[in-house]
Formats: structure tokens, C-alpha cells, sequence
């Protein structure tokens, strides 16, 4: 098990809120932080906490990027014309993990990376490897024949607790699904509200 899929629901505690949306959250029974101070009275956040935890949690909801990670990812939603805030939660939307969870293929984001990073997904025929590669619109993801009766795979899909997205089109007697849309923030089905502009805030006095 990698260190960031042991730590997913850490993520949750720090947070104070069910990220991901899943009924196993230890923020179901506990909305207090991690460790020993956790259950200590929060003051007000300064504007600069509120812009970090908006980092944090968004940074986090994908399987808990490195900075590095989600600093360039950042830097390219500014080189590109239109609000930058839509533009980063499209390219990050568009990270081929990110597809593969949406797409219920895998029951976490972690697992995505998981998933991707062992040879179990093409796209358009081709084996990709690469979490962060990058989707474009019209692409067909597919999961490898030899991979379809996954136990994981299997389960994934019956789960419940999430929907797939209209900006993406699954197939799962196939096991493929086509990402038809960059979606915008309002598209993405947050299971908590996610905010972009302090993100920019905060590298903008970063």
C-alpha cells in the first residue's frame, strides 16, 4: 500500500470534511482534526489559511499531489485565455487518473493512480502508464482485455455513492468510457465545495 493511499482519509480528518464523499470517512463519526490537539476549540482563519486549505483540499482530492505536481498544473491554467480557476479544475479533470475514478472503473482516486501506473488502461488503443498524462477531448479510455474481470473493476462500478458525470460517457459492459467535455467547476461533482479562486489568491501572494 503507498504511503498517500494509507493517508486518504487523513486528508478527510485535516480537512474536517468527507472530501471524497465515501461512507467509509472517519469525518462521519469524528469532524475534528488528526492527533492529539484535534479536538481543540478552531479560532477564526486568517484569509492566507482559508487560501491554503483551499489548496490543500483541492491539491488533496487528487490522490494528494505533490506541490511540484500541482504548481505546474497551476502554471498552465494561467498561460491559457479564460478564467483561470475554470481552466485549472478542467485540467485537472483532465488528468487520466481523474478520468478512470469519474469514470467508476476504480472506487478512489488513489486507486486511479493505482490503476493507471500498472498498465491497465488505454487510450485510443495505446497503453498509458502515466497518471497525470493529460486527456483530450474525444479520447476513448479502455480498460485492457486482460484486466476487465478485476475484482476491484467489478466492484467499482455497482458502487452506490457516485454517478458518472456528464462530460464523460462509460460503457461498463465494455469498459470504456469517452471524455466528451473539459468540464467547467459547476460540472464537476464535488461531494464539497471546492474553491479555485482562493487558489489563485493564494499563488498570487505566493
Amino acid at each position: 500500500m503507498t504511503k498517500r493511499t494509507s493517508a486518504k482519509y487523513k486528508i478527510d480528518r485535516r480537512m474536517g470534511e468527507n472530501i471524497w464523499g465515501r461512507a467509509k470517512s472517519p469525518v462521519n463519526k469524528r469532524e475534528y482534526g488528526p492527533g492529539q490537539h484535534g479536538q481543540r476549540r478552531k479560532g477564526k482563519m486568517s484569509d492566507f489559511g482559508l487560501q491554503l486549505r483551499a489548496k490543500q483540499k483541492l491539491k488533496g482530492y487528487y490522490g494528494d499531489l505533490t506541490e511540484k505536481q500541482f504548481r505546474r498544473i497551476f502554471g498552465d491554467a494561467e498561460r491559457l485565455k479564460g478564467d483561470t480557476g475554470e481552466l485549472l479544475i478542467g485540467l485537472l479533470e483532465r488528468r487520466l487518473d481523474a478520468v478512470v475514478y469519474r469514470a467508476k472503473f476504480v472506487p478512489t482516486v488513489f486507486a486511479a493512480r493505482q490503476f493507471v501506473n500498472h498498465g491497465h488502461v488505454l487510450v485510443n488503443g495505446k497503453r498509458v502508464n502515466i497518471p497525470s498524462y493529460r486527456v483530450k477531448e474525444g479520447d476513448v479510455i479502455e480498460v485492457r482485455e486482460k484486466s476487465k474481470q478485476m475484482v476491484v473493476l467489478l466492484e467499482a462500478v455497482q458502487l452506490a455513492e457516485r454517478d458518472v458525470p456528464d462530460y464523460i460517457e462509460a460503457d461498463h459492459s465494455k469498459m470504456t468510457a469517452t471524455f466528451v467535455r473539459t468540464p467547467g467547476l459547476a460540472d464537476v461533482p464535488y461531494a464539497v465545495q471546492m474553491e479555485p479562486n482562493l487558489v489563485i489568491e493564494y499563488y498570487a501572494q505566493n
